[in-house]
């Protein structure tokens, strides 16, 4: 790994960095916002970098940092591998890299390593969407590997799974949400001879199983998969897992994964390709449920129990189809959402108990944005295809700034922007950046 150095920042210390992580994919407040401060306004390839790590091939899997060390997951093109990185956070420099298994894709729209890590600051996990599962200390040291497709069958999903795992409260949680009967000969249907959906919670110390619960649907066919994340929501003193898919949301009992609630559907008619990929979102006592497709948002009040009605629905979008998210996740940042649209090709800022829209802007350029929006210094960090970093006022929606940080003929850039104390880490195809001002 090839690491370019800035000598500006050389002199920096440990001791001169505070004390901030970014532990999930969607940050450390699992809603995509950072209290990180004093972040360059301006940014280039070669402009307020601390340094640039080259990268073995390319991930959607979204970069992690605990203290000192950045944790990456990833493919090796040359090697035709997975791989789990950890890179030292002041300089850039490799720390230690795992190889996990061979093979990196079987489709052209991503590939296994799009699932990101997790830390709890003592051991990092990496999940790979072929099923395996391995943890680490901090260190390097593999502590335990296990491989759900073999312990629980085959993902039977059309395409590449993609979903993250969840470390909360002492419990590491994996939800899969598949066909019933397998696809392309992937899936093991049960002695029912129905493939079942699950949310699984592992000890993180061992790897081993807690529970299993699993999570019915009458979803059809594509449907029924979901490549989006479980995520914990506390509200009224009640916390819950949230789980969405299978034309569906719950929400599950951290400590037994009863699911304590239901809504659906959003797809009435039973259309069979809405398979879902934005995770769920609370805030502000709501919850956000994406419909795929360019269909509505619906926000749901949270606290219920059982089968929900549909007056539990606070408010949707509208059918101008102007506030939707099929890909990226929506933001909860300074007590709004901020949903993104890849397909309608706009952000817009939203009042959570009112559906109101603040502002509505649309994204700049051609390329899709499917990497899932940060929120960070009063700043909303937007990441395409094309490698592109669109930064716009939070207030307002203003554009602030556009940054070209992919390489020539980088496609399907889909990792988040991180945020961290007074760092961005923005990742490309090819290369990890740090950046960060004088």
């Amino acid at each position: 790994m090839n690491i370019r150095f800035y000598a500006s920042f050389i002199g920096v210390s440990l001791a001169a960095l505070a004390v901030a992580d970014w532990p999930h994919w969607r940050g450390p407040a699992y809603n995509g916002a950072s209290t990180a401060t004093n972040l360059p306004a301006t940014f280039s390839r070669t402009e307020n970098v601390r340094w640039t790590a080259d990268l073995p091939g390319p991930s959607a899997a979204t970069p992690i940092v605990w203290r000192q060390d950045v944790f990456v997951s990833s493919t090796d093109r040359a090697a035709h591998s997975l791989v789990a990185l950890a890179l030292d956070r002041q300089t850039g420099r490799e720390r230690w890299r795992h190889s996990i298994a061979e093979g990196i894709q079987r489709d052209d729209r991503s590939n296994f390593a799009s699932p990101s890590p997790v830390t709890d600051g003592e051991r990092v996990i990496f999940f790979y969407g072929q099923g395996d599962l391995v943890a680490f200390d901090l260190g390097g040291r593999r502590l335990w590997q296990r491989s759900l497709a073999k312990d629980y069958g085959e993902f039977a999903f059309l395409w590449t799974y993609g979903a993250s795992p969840l470390l909360y409260d002492g419990r590491l949680y994996i939800q899969v949400l598949q066909r019933d009967v397998p696809v392309n000969g992937r899936g093991r249907p049960g002695s029912n001879g129905v493939i079942e959906s699950y949310l699984l919670a592992l000890d993180p110390a061992t790897g081993g199983e807690l529970w299993r619960h699993v999570r019915p649907s009458d979803a059809v066919a594509e449907s029924r998969e979901s490549y989006a994340s479980p995520v914990p929501f506390s509200h009224a003193g009640r916390t819950e897992i949230l789980v969405a898919g299978g034309d569906c949301i719950t929400g599950h009992d951290p400590a037994t994964g009863a699911e304590m609630w239901r809504w659906g559907t959003w797809n009435p008619k039973k259309i069979g390709h809405w398979r879902l990929v934005p995770s769920p979102v609370g805030g502000d006592g709501v919850i956000l449920a994406c419909a795929p497709k360019n269909d509505p948002i619906y926000a749901l009040r949270a606290g219920g129990s059982g089968q929900l009605p549909d007056t539990a629905v606070v408010w949707k979008s509208d059918q101008t189809r102007e506030v939707t998210a099929d890909v990226p996740t929506p933001l909860f940042y300074l007590g709004d959402f901020f949903v993104l649209s890849d397909l309608r090709k706009a952000l817009a800022r939203v009042e959570p108990r009112t559906g109101r829209v603040k502002w509505l802007i649309e994204t700049p350029g051609t390329a899709k944005y499917e990497a899932s929006p940060t929120g960070a210094d009063g700043r909303i960090y937007l990441l395409n295809f094309h490698g592109d970093v669109v930064v716009v006022d939070a207030a307002d929606g203003r554009l602030l700034h556009r940054a070209e940080m992919g390489e020539p003929g980088d496609d399907r850039t889909r990792s988040t922007v991180v945020a961290v104390d007074n760092e961005l880490f923005i990742r490309t195809n090819r290369k990890l950046y740090c950046l960060a001002a004088p």
